[in-house]
């Protein structure tokens, strides 16, 4: 069904709605009619609005998802090796914060371009780890906490571990820490429970925390037994010896 049939099938069934409810009141006074003549206008002009908003958005989204599509692309292609020069038929950057370069530009279109797509929100992530990429700290911390604010849990989530990554490369240990004990605490489809509680016996080894992720990595093996978790946790339990 083509999407202008789908958009006016939409008004018609508001218009008819509206219509019906009219009809249904035709017993009120003569005094009352002019008043409902109005209402039924607002409502039709407010059904017609809703229609037209609903078909402008999934517009907007499908352009910012292609769009957002070709920037992770971008950011995916290769880096080519020292002194080799550049192929015509096969993409690639001369260095990977090139790279980086050009994929945070085309993040930021979309979220300047497609500011209310869900593609912003997953654009604006990017636009975070991009901002790390290239060493802009500042940037990095402030695009993952406006995707912690206002994103859906599952993207928020990636935020939240990309943020802590800033954190813990920043010398701030503590801040890391905390997202990461929320994230082990409500995981997502996007960043599960042992993910989380990796990084966080990484990032009290490196604070000289030693107890603290031999600890975590024993939980591990006991909640995840015979699995590659639970191996992963082993091999670390090893090296803390």
């Amino acid at each position: 069904m083509r999407a202008e049939t789908r958009h006016q099938l939409k008004t018609d069934r508001f218009s008819r709605a509206t219509i019906d409810a009219a009809e249904r009141t035709a017993h009120w006074s003569v005094e009352h009619k002019s008043k409902l003549a109005v209402l039924v206008v607002v409502a039709l002009v407010i059904a017609a609005a809703a229609a037209g908003t609903w078909y402008y958005l999934s517009q907007q989204d499908q352009k910012a998802s292609l769009d957002l599509g070709q920037a992770v692309r971008t950011l995916d292609t290769p880096v080519r090796p020292p002194n080799m020069p550049p192929q015509p038929e096969e993409p690639s950057f001369a260095s990977s914060s090139e790279r980086a370069t050009a994929a945070h530009k085309q993040f930021q279109s979309i979220v300047d371009k497609y500011p209310h797509t869900h593609s912003a929100e997953f654009a604006r992530y990017f636009l975070g780890l991009t901002s790390a990429d290239l060493g802009d700290n500042a940037s990095a911390e402030r695009d993952l906490q406006a995707v912690i604010s206002s994103a859906n849990s599952d993207v928020a989530a990636l935020a939240k571990m990309a943020l802590a990554s800033v954190y813990r490369n920043t010398g701030r240990s503590k801040q890391a820490e905390e997202l990461y004990k929320q994230l082990a605490a409500k995981p997502t489809s996007t960043v599960g429970k042992v993910a989380a509680q990796v990084e966080l016996a990484a990032t009290y080894k490196a604070d000289n925390q030693p107890l603290e992720a031999k600890r975590i990595y024993e939980t591990i093996q006991k909640e995840n037994p015979a699995s590659e978790a639970a191996q992963l946790a082993s091999s670390k339990l090893q090296e803390l010896k």
